[in-house]
């Protein structure tokens, strides 16, 4: 415990001195960490989040009137620090906890950052913020859902998105309405991977229908699989009213691809995100998997709206439309940020403090939340959702709930 006390002692004199030792504060820069998977079966989500950084970075270092009220937008780098620039090291994980937890170790003793962000699959998160509390530095992850990440008791951990109990009463809600206008809706499959994300989003899932008295089927596979054909035609055989998919973006591709060629179409397919969102899942499998319900927290908006902008910038730098990952990767940051602003300092204890301190509004948010204001986990307790659906094409609408929705849901899962 006193090496522990040390190493957090030191480690926050340095970021002070690396920080202060500029000539003036247009020289400063705040260095943060993103651990992200820009290489392995989650490329794809890691080299789009990057991408919504790096927007990010543009939106915050360089003044955007074109976005009215939106925090951190007015100004040139960080009024609370003078002008400060915000500077994002990007370390790649490579899919592994091990890589993971290596490169946060890197980032805070080498490239002595003032904060980490990622690092999207919570197995990895699991471990990357492990190290941030060691050494008392915060860790903010934008995207990683599974329902342990809160539950240890760190004091330097904090989330934007919705989890798994969050999505529970979305997901719920939602097939009780579908089954209000004729749907049937008794047994459930959730399809997961086995990773920490796939295991622990099904068994939050697996209580909340059950407890509402719907049949489970529990369908688990090998995380970066070859071969799905005995899962699908299991779901065959079982022929469940719905299966919902908890999968990355290699494995959902292979899914659909499988479904297609078992001739396999579910009478509902909602899916828990992740793969679903990825930009090159739609490429991919997209035009054979129409009718797939998606989760989300991300909307355009009208011409001309924050949103609207953000997704244009976002567009222009990635070549791909804005997806829910990536937005939920970029409001992360926002609010990681903009508590560096409000903290005036890139001392650990006082981003904690200012984290600690957050309660942005719905309109100081690119996302759809309630809000952003953190419980004694660090969990935001005003993250929300809604449902959307591949609907003519390769786009996704808002379909449910009603007052969100673009378009009315269309039913039953059509594929291809």
């Amino acid at each position: 415990m006193r090496l522990k006390n040390v190493l957090g002692l030191v480690s926050a004199a340095a970021l002070t001195l690396a920080f202060t030792a500029g000539a003036s504060a247009e020289d400063k820069v705040v260095k943060i960490g993103a651990i992200l998977p820009m290489s392995g079966n989650a490329a794809s989500a890691g080299i789009h989040a990057k991408a919504a950084l790096e927007v990010a970075l543009d939106i915050i270092n360089n003044a955007h009137p074109e976005l009215g009220n939106f925090p951190l937008a007015k100004n040139a780098g960080l009024a609370g620090l003078g002008g400060a620039k915000v500077e994002v090291v990007f370390a790649d994980n490579q899919g592994s906890p091990a890589t993971g937890q290596n490169q946060a170790l890197r980032l805070i003793t080498e490239e002595k950052v003032a904060a980490l962000i990622g690092a999207y699959q919570s197995g990895i998160t699991l471990t990357t913020s492990a190290i941030a509390e060691k050494y008392g530095i915060p860790f903010l992850t934008p995207e990683s859902v599974a329902a342990n990440l809160t539950e240890r008791g760190f004091k330097w951990f904090f989330r934007t998105t919705p989890i798994a109990t969050d999505f529970a009463k979305v997901y719920t809600d939602f097939l009780a309405d579908m089954k209000a206008a004729g749907a049937s809706t008794e047994s459930i499959a959730l399809v997961h991977d086995n990773t920490e994300y796939g295991t622990s989003v099904a068994g939050t899932l697996t209580t909340a229908f059950k407890e509402k008295g719907q049949n489970i089927l529990d369908i688990s596979y090998a995380s970066n699989a070859t071969d799905v054909q005995s899962q699908v035609l299991q779901l065959k055989e079982k022929k469940p009213d719905v299966v919902l998919m908890i999968s990355y973006t290699s494995d959902a591709i292979l899914f659909a691809k499988t479904m297609q060629a078992q001739d396999y179409k579910p009478a509902i397919l909602l899916a828990d995100d992740a793969g679903y969102s990825d930009p090159s899942f739609i490429k991919a499998v997209g035009k054979i998997s129409q009718g797939a319900f998606n989760r989300s927290s991300w909307s355009v908006g009208p011409q001309g709206s924050a949103t609207a902008v953000i997704a244009d910038l976002y567009k222009k730098k990635s070549g791909d439309d804005m997806d829910d990952t990536a937005g939920r990767e970029m409001q992360g940051f926002f609010v990681l940020v903009d508590a560096i602003d409000r903290a005036g300092s890139t001392e650990p204890a006082k981003i904690q403090a200012a984290l600690r301190a957050t309660d942005l509004k719905p309109e100081q948010l690119m996302m759809g939340y309630k809000g952003v204001k953190f419980d004694d986990k660090g969990q935001n307790i005003l993250a929300s959702g809604v449902i959307i659906q591949l609907q003519d094409g390769e786009n996704y609408v808002a379909v449910w709930p009603k007052a969100n929705a673009e378009k009315p849901p269309a039913l039953p899962y059509k594929g291809w």
